[in-house]
């Protein structure tokens, strides 16, 4: 598992306290993927926010990457705001470690903490409208 107080460095955890952070520990799973394997598979249900703490993935839709995600990035959020079937595939550029939360997990947080919640999910929206951003930019650039 990761050393919790490392994940304040990390957007997802930005303005958290470190006992902020001890408080969602016992929350977070971690696991680890090599080369080719599919952290999420594009139309499958999903349920978790995961949080990247060593190596790289592609997201990819439909056959074809839209960008890759490295160390500090997250992924999952997108079915964890709206509950429907993974948007993308998520697969390992190399040896890659994940720490994630389920929604049920994010839902007990909300029920212990709500501020902490709360934390995480204005994280997660900002994180959200700095993908959009550049979105915006890729899909103008073309």
């Amino acid at each position: 598992m990761v050393d919790v107080s490392a994940l304040q460095k990390y957007s997802l955890f930005g303005g958290l306290l470190p006992e902020d952070v001890a408080r969602i520990k016992p929350y977070l799973c971690g696991a680890a993927y090599e080369t080719g394997d599919a952290i999420i598979s594009e139309g499958q249900p999903n349920g978790r926010l995961h949080f990247l703490i060593e190596g790289r993935v592609a997201v990819v839709k439909r056959d074809r990457t839209i960008i890759e995600l490295s160390e500090g990035d997250t992924f999952g959020e997108v079915e964890i705001m709206d509950v429907l079937p993974a948007v993308a595939t998520i697969r390992a550029l190399c040896p890659t470690r994940i720490v994630y939360i389920s929604n049920h997990c994010l839902h007990e947080i909300y029920k212990d903490d709500p501020r902490v919640f709360a934390m995480l999910v204005m994280n997660l929206a900002r994180e959200l409208a700095r993908r959009l951003r550049r979105m915006d930019e890729l899909a103008c650039a073309q």
